[in-house]
């Protein structure tokens, strides 16, 4: 995907730099978009529903992990899927793959508007979510250095307000709260709340995408993924069941702040430390946010390298090596995406996106472990091949559920990608092979460090 006059990304990124982007890009799900599930399923619905989806992670991670040290490229699934299986695939993996973290950006921002208007009443959530979107594009421009650097810094200060959460709500925790209603939509609720507990570790796999600018990747992402995941898991499991037990879950179930209005039912709204919550509670929401936008533009840069996307969208800033015109784009989807949907909707085509990319790389790891058996694999899948089965396999449950439970919105994914795929056939691009393909060249992915 690129040649001997085509401007390098910078190797920069350390295992710190991994684990803050890892559960930065996440850790917004901690703090809002889960909660909507429980109104689909009830609490112990979405616990069943979410140790299931962790269960699809764990055994995701450890696989896409291979793929990610094998072939580090900024392209992600994309990279995988064309080495596997040729450019149609590659093009389906990569549309899913935009889809996820374009679409998992305004839900964000969504939720970013609504605790600043919940401190601050007249701030309109709207106009504060397009604000957002420009002052981190301007940020990620700054430099890819400069913009770990402030996920580091952003990612500890959100991890010890999820802990600082814990411990507030925990003496308030009442099993008899968190039991009442506990399935009231049955079997079918967990199937429905998929999505929502999906969206507790939707993006991790974003670190595959800043692989190209990672000193000793095949050493320093597995550390990233695995460290980043456990963090994660962590804080998923222990902000949702002591939320559910400290009131009647129904009051939290359809809110895009539901931790600020949880602290708030504790301490009281006039207490101070409230306020002080919900206004630490931003540096979650940013920290996913700023990781969702680096991502996405790191798939739209390589997409477009590749000639899948206009070519200009991966040009190079000149003075920070970073990809400009890509991350404007991935602003312009944002804005769209803020003007036209809410945010239950935002997540679920989010999540869309996610699932059929999992299923795609975890296909494209079995066909390379076939087709290229002698491949450098510096990190391979344990307990393969059940691991990567497993994932694929509750990644597919997942996607059948997303589409029986929302028929428009699943409409609108695939009637996209059809497009997409029909538009790709006739433009001629499948018969072109993308020459100085970095992918198909072993030796050309270890670029020169800084």
């Amino acid at each position: 995907m690129t040649d001997s006059k085509t401007e390098q990304l910078k190797r920069v990124l350390k295992p710190v730099h991994l684990w803050a982007i890892a559960v930065g890009l996440v850790i917004s799900g901690e703090y809002f978009g889960w909660n909507l599930g429980w109104a689909v399923s009830g609490t112990i619905g979405f616990l069943i529903a979410t140790l299931v989806i962790t269960v699809m992670y764990i055994t995701f991670i450890f696989s896409y992990t291979e793929l990610t040290t094998s072939i580090p490229h900024a392209g992600g699934a994309f990279a995988y899927a064309y080495r596997a299986m040729g450019p149609v695939a590659g093009l389906i993996a990569g549309y899913a793959t935009l889809v996820d973290f374009l679409f998992a950006t305004p839900a964000i921002a969504f939720a970013l508007g609504s605790y600043l208007h919940f401190l601050y009443q007249p701030v309109p959530v709207l106009q504060s979510a397009i604000f957002f979107n420009v002052l981190f594009i301007l940020i990620n421009i700054s430099g890819i250095k400069e913009s770990a650097t402030f996920s580091v810094f952003i990612t500890i200060l959100a991890v010890a307000e999820l802990l600082l959460f814990m411990g507030i709500v925990s003496p308030a925790f009442k099993i008899n709260n968190y039991l009442s209603h506990p399935m009231p939509f049955g079997w079918g609720g967990v199937f429905a709340a998929l999505p929502f507990a999906v969206w507790f570790y939707l993006a991790i796999e974003g670190v595959a995408m800043v692989a190209e600018e990672v000193k000793e990747p095949k050493r320093n992402i597995p550390k990233g993924y695995i460290y980043g995941l456990a963090t994660l898991i962590f804080l998923a499991l222990g902000v949702m069941v002591l939320t559910g037990g400290i009131t009647d879950w129904r009051k939290l179930s359809n809110l895009d702040y539901p931790l600020p209005e949880a602290i708030s039912m504790v301490l009281g709204k006039s207490n101070g430390l409230t306020k002080i919550f919900a206004s630490i509670g931003l540096f979650g929401l940013i920290a996913s946010f700023h990781g969702t936008i680096l991502a996405s533009s790191r798939q739209v840069f390589a997409m477009a390298r590749s000639g899948y996307l206009p070519r200009t969208l991966s040009k190079l800033n000149h003075r920070f090596k970073t990809p400009h015109w890509a991350l404007i784009a991935g602003g312009v989807i944002s804005f769209i995406a803020l003007y036209t949907g809410t945010t239950a909707q935002i997540i679920i085509i989010s999540v869309m996106g996610a699932v059929l990319m999992y299923m795609m790389s975890m296909i494209s790891l079995f066909i390379l472990r076939t087709k290229e058996p002698d491949l450098e694999r510096p990190f391979a899948s344990p307990f393969y091949p059940y691991f990567p089965a497993i994932a694929l396999v509750l990644s597919g449950v997942c996607l059948v559920a997303i589409i029986y439970y929302n028929w428009l919105l699943s409409l609108i994914f695939f009637g996209g990608l059809a497009a997409v795929v029909l538009l790709f056939m006739l433009m001629g691009k499948h018969k072109v092979k993308i020459t100085g393909e970095v992918l198909m060249e072993k030796a050309a992915v270890m670029v020169t460090p800084e």
